[in-house]
């Protein structure tokens, strides 16, 4: 070995530390919102006793709520937080675009317009009905989109963008004629966590554990894309593969999270934006962060929307808008109108 392969080595182990470290820093963040979280609602619930009902469970009326209310929603934060992050992480750096966020492939257009049809047809009948018509519209809409727009990032944002305007404008026009498919894509549309916990979450949430996975397995051929296409051919990357498997994991990743909770958005946008720095252009390391701060920052919004009304709670998604709104003019003033 070589003394500037050995000093080259020596710099990567040292930034890895302090990357490391953060990322510790980060896991007993969330751990510590996350117990915060199961406390706060309209019976709050100290830090110490949620601690005594996860691990020593009682059966006294504080314990149950945590069990079987407050901690499932917590994990549906966590899981969509996570989902929406990564998957944002991963759009920006397959379009190269600082502003992409996972809504331009459609997948949220296409859960709405799922949702709308099935109600006409009576396939969205309950939370069971509407959460498998939004996933599988979400996924169609994410297919085509990758099929149509998968040779260059412009022409991926471009469908996304063009077939996003279509399904809503048919959504819209159906909603508008039938008042009771209004009412039953309603309560979807809010964007919320509250009584999502009860719907079937085995399978979506499945999905989005695998897919993170999957995302971590990629994240260093991401690196090599991430540099342009003529660099990761020259490093012997397989574009076209690592484009393939990196739409597959965002189309998965953002329509199981937006089946189960709803449209939310600026999650996607705002969380790769606040890791870019530490993660200093590393994509597994984007990733991680991506994984950790988007859970944190989707309870602290949950939180939120818990408190803000005395008479109720506000939609998560409303919280999540009011965070995202400047991140979006910082992040355009950062990099300009071109990065649109």
């Amino acid at each position: 070995m070589t003394a500037g392969s050995r000093t080259a080595e020596a710099a990567g182990t040292r930034r890895a530390v302090p990357r490391a470290g953060l990322l510790a820093g980060g896991l007993v963040l969330l751990a510590a919102v996350a117990v915060v979280s199961i406390g706060v609602g309209a019976r709050p619930i100290p830090p110490a006793e949620v601690v005594r009902a996860l691990l020593h469970f009682q059966g006294t009326d504080d314990h149950v709520i945590v069990r079987d209310v407050r901690a499932p929603r917590a994990l549906l934060a966590v899981a969509v937080g996570a989902a929406l992050a990564v998957a944002g992480a991963l759009i920006q750096t397959l379009a190269r675009n600082p502003l992409a966020e996972p809504g331009i492939l459609g997948v949220t257009a296409g859960a709405g317009f799922a949702i709308t049809l099935g109600s006409g047809v009576g396939l969205a009948a309950g939370q069971t009905g509407q959460l498998g018509c939004a996933l599988v519209g979400s996924v169609l809409a994410a297919l085509l989109v990758a099929a149509v727009g998968r040779r260059s990032p412009l022409r991926l944002v471009l469908t996304g963008v063009a077939l996003t305007a279509v399904l809503n404008g048919v959504a819209l026009g159906m909603r508008m004629m039938l008042p009771d498919v209004f009412d039953a894509y309603r309560f979807w549309s809010v964007g919320s966590l509250a009584a999502r916990e009860q719907a079937p979450l085995a399978l979506p949430l499945t999905a989005i554990a695998v897919s993170l996975a999957g995302a971590l397995l990629l994240s260093r051929a991401l690196n090599a894309l991430a540099l342009g296409e003529n660099v990761a051919h020259s490093l012997g990357a397989g574009v076209g593969r690592v484009r393939g498997a990196a739409l597959v994991l965002i189309t998965v990743l953002s329509g199981a999270a937006t089946a189960v909770a709803g449209p939310i958005l600026f999650v996607g946008l705002m969380v790769p934006h606040l890791v870019r720095r530490p993660a200093a252009g590393s994509v597994p390391w984007l990733i991680l962060y991506s994984m950790v701060l988007g859970p944190v920052l989707l309870l602290i919004a949950d939180m939120g929307s818990r408190v803000l009304l005395p008479t109720g709670e506000v939609p998560v998604a409303i919280v999540t808008a009011f965070l995202g709104g400047p991140m979006l003019i910082w992040a355009v003033r950062r990099h300009g109108a071109g990065a649109l």
